[in-house]
């Protein structure tokens, strides 16, 4: 499809959309003995809260979604919005390859009186433009809920262009992209092709810097589950335009952003969050491992570099 020569008009957003900014925490799900820890959830989604958080996004990938049974995403939604108690906004993840599963679990969300929804989609079925642009329509047209969309081309086989999201922008329940392409170009290129007000997410944590200065407004954050508090303060800092106290902060983070993918999401932010004592247990389910212990060791230094945990104990 041609580059639009003309800006779509914006149609209205509700408000709740409007506060998706700053940083928002991709949150893990804590299980004990298999199952899912329902209080220990809520007291993490309390901890969030009170370190300064400005989003939650229960049951993305970090909440390891894929793995959860239809009741059990459905658990973990609803114990995040009763926890939050509008506090901040939630934003839940729905994302599928299929559009009729997405739609439910859009459904859902507002049903509970989620906020927003995130969706990533192509995994595997590997849609056209065209495909990816009408599954967002479907979407929009079923539920009216603001939707984020989500674009992490690793994980999902396919890249939604910057014409296509433009595409997307155009219905009503448009809120916002999660870009994790770490393409930093990407933010100015959605600007140049459509005007309408909409939170800007980084989905990466070591290039949200780069991000937000090409006039990105916040991060859905993995490593907001450890270092809420930093990652707060750092996303304030380059709201304010602050990019020089927003570099300190990135550069001490740094650690973290890189350890917590020394093996595959989430099982280092988990291992991370136990050790800290946030959660009761580390496990993931399977087809995710246990970390090995090299990568134990390399997480437990980064939490004592970044100040999180002491050096005595991360020997």
């Amino acid at each position: 499809m041609p580059t639009p020569t003309t800006k779509p008009a914006s149609p209205p957003l509700t408000q709740a959309a409007l506060r998706i900014k700053g940083s928002c925490t991709a949150l893990i799900t804590p299980f004990k003995n298999g199952a899912i820890d329902a209080a220990g959830f809520q007291r993490f989604v309390e901890w969030q809260i009170a370190q300064g958080s400005d989003g939650l996004v229960p049951v993305g990938t970090t909440g390891e979604t894929p793995t959860l049974s239809h009741d059990e995403h459905d658990q973990v939604i609803e114990l995040c919005v009763k926890a939050a108690k509008r506090r901040v906004p939630v934003i839940a993840g729905a994302g599928s390859n299929s559009t009729a599963e997405a739609i439910r679990f859009t459904q859902f969300a507002k049903t509970v009186g989620a906020d927003a929804t995130l969706h990533s989609t192509g995994y595997y079925n590997k849609p056209t433009q065209e495909g990816l642009f009408l599954h967002f329509k479907a979407i929009n047209d079923a539920v009216d809920l603001p939707f984020i969309v989500y674009n992490v081309p690793v994980r999902t086989i396919v890249d939604i262009s910057a014409v296509t999201m433009a595409r997307i922008a155009e219905l009503k329940n448009f809120a916002g992209i999660k870009d994790a392409t770490a393409n930093m170009a990407r933010a100015s290129q959605h600007r140049q092709l459509f005007d309408r007000p909409h939170a800007a997410l980084s989905g990466e944590d070591a290039t949200a810097l780069g991000y937000n200065a090409h006039g990105g407004t916040g991060c859905i954050s993995v490593t907001s589950n450890i270092a809420p508090k930093l990652c707060a303060q750092f996303q304030a800092a380059c709201a304010a335009g602050d990019y020089k106290t927003a570099l300190v902060l990135h550069d001490r983070l740094m650690p973290l952003h890189d350890a917590l993918f020394i093996e595959t999401n989430p099982a280092p932010v988990k291992y991370a969050a136990w050790r800290l004592g946030l959660i009761d247990s580390p496990e993931c389910r399977l087809p995710l491992a246990p970390l090995t212990d090299a990568s134990k060791k390399a997480v437990d230094a980064a939490l004592a570099k970044v100040g999180l945990l002491t050096a005595k104990a991360a020997e």
